[in-house]
């Protein structure tokens, strides 16, 4: 059938390309690994520069295995019959089409997939991270946190898959309308509830009320007119020695989250530097913007979607027998990222123009020299490629390289 060549031809072209861009990637970063580059040459070490591009070689080596894995799974899950059967072994428990029917086919399709991805997750914390000297996960944290992974997604997630497939299945051929208010209202709910229920989950989030920081926080936080519910010190180095910091949640619920490993490395004017940036997002309006934009793709996607569920070819096409509401979500879901692949450098040419906004902001609430300090810093201690092949950049980074970040910073003195 015509999909059936388009999807092959699809699937293989996305897949060449992302080998592609993995191979250009190890051998950029490999062929500039002797030097640092003139303009880091008195803040990064060669040896910090060479454990970047070691780390950097392993990631995308890893990534290219992930990129066969994923390529195999997906021909098997779909013309290879794989949906198929999970939905011919759950007619034997539910009558075809049904809700409960749809519900166990595409948790069942979850967890087989979260089986097959969990030993790459594996290699990547205990023999990557590990060998880099990033990783302080143990044995007993991970299975923990997956534990509370999986019932977090049951309870969240289960609702979620029974309204949308009742949605679905009632709401006439204007499903996908009522389907995407839904899963807009889902996406406000979960932002919510991350600052005060899903992160203390996993992590402790102490509030910092004392200290140079806490000072050097509320004063920014005052300069800049933002109102949150607390600057939070979140044990991210129970996991790994990589620093960060972000926002949590919406309106007046937010809260700023510093990782403890940046606190522990970072000087205070260095940590207010990096609070600006993250503050510029917030101002400049780019997490609504985001939003709007995720809004925007979704609700094509649902309407795309409407046109594609109730065509015999488009199961036929992509190997399911069978078809269903549930089938039929669950195959667009699974291909259409293949379709969408070559748009990646859009996206993240969109995400990192909000960046240098972000940073420039940054400039204007707070010291320059503290910021490219900071971010000099979190390059070295998170092993990131000061020499990123720009091709590879331009698909997969949604920060703009370190040179010409740091190159825009020095240009606003």
């Amino acid at each position: 059938m015509v999909l059936t060549w388009l999807f092959l031809g699809v699937l293989a072209a996305a897949s060449a390309t992302r080998l592609w861009l993995a191979l250009r990637q190890v051998r950029h970063v490999a062929a500039h690994r002797a030097a640092v580059p003139a303009s880091f040459a008195a803040s990064i070490p060669l040896a910090a520069h060479q454990k970047a591009a070691d780390y950097t070689v392993a990631k995308s080596r890893l990534g290219m295995v992930s990129v066969l894995v994923h390529a195999l799974v997906l021909l098997g899950v779909t013309l290879g019959g794989g949906l198929q059967l999970l939905s011919d072994l759950w007619s034997s428990a539910f009558a075809p089409g049904s809700l409960a029917h749809g519900t166990a086919l595409l948790l069942t399709l979850v967890v087989a997939l979260a089986l097959i991805g969990l030993p790459l997750g594996v290699y990547r914390v205990f023999v990557l991270e590990q060998r880099f000297g990033f990783n302080r996960m143990t044995a007993r944290l991970f299975l923990s946190d997956l534990a509370k992974q999986a019932l977090l997604a049951a309870v969240l997630g289960v609702p979620l898959v029974l309204a949308v497939l009742w949605l679905m299945a009632q709401m006439g051929e204007r499903w996908w309308l009522y389907v995407w208010l839904l899963w807009m209202a889902f996406v406000v709910f979960v932002n919510m509830l991350a600052p005060t229920v899903i992160l203390p989950l996993f992590n402790k989030l102490t509030p910092i009320t004392e200290g140079e920081v806490s000072s050097r926080v509320k004063a920014l936080l005052e300069r800049c007119g933002f109102r949150a519910r607390g600057v939070f010190l979140m044990d991210g180095s129970k996991r790994s020695s990589h620093g960060n910091a972000f926002f949590a949640g919406f309106g007046a619920a937010k809260r700023i989250v510093l990782f403890d490993t940046l606190v522990e490395r970072l000087d205070p004017p260095e940590v207010e530097a990096v609070l600006a940036h993250e503050l510029g997002h917030y101002k400049l309006h780019h997490i609504v913007k985001n939003l709007a934009l995720s809004a925007a793709v979704s609700l094509a996607g649902l309407w795309l979607l409407g046109q594609l569920i109730d065509e015999a070819w488009f199961y036929q096409g992509l190997g399911v027998s069978t078809p269903s509401t549930a089938a039929g979500l669950a195959l667009f879901l699974l291909v259409v990222p293949e379709f969408l692949f070559f748009l990646d450098p859009l996206t993240s040419r969109y995400s990192r123009k909000h960046e240098f906004e972000a940073d420039a902001y940054a400039t204007a609430h707070a010291d320059r020299a503290e910021l490219e300090s900071a971010l000099v810093k979190l390059y070295r201690d998170n092993a990131a490629t000061l020499t990123p092949d720009p091709l590879h950049s331009a698909f997969y980074d949604s920060h703009p390289p370190a040179a010409l970040r740091i190159a825009r910073l020095k240009e606003a003195t």
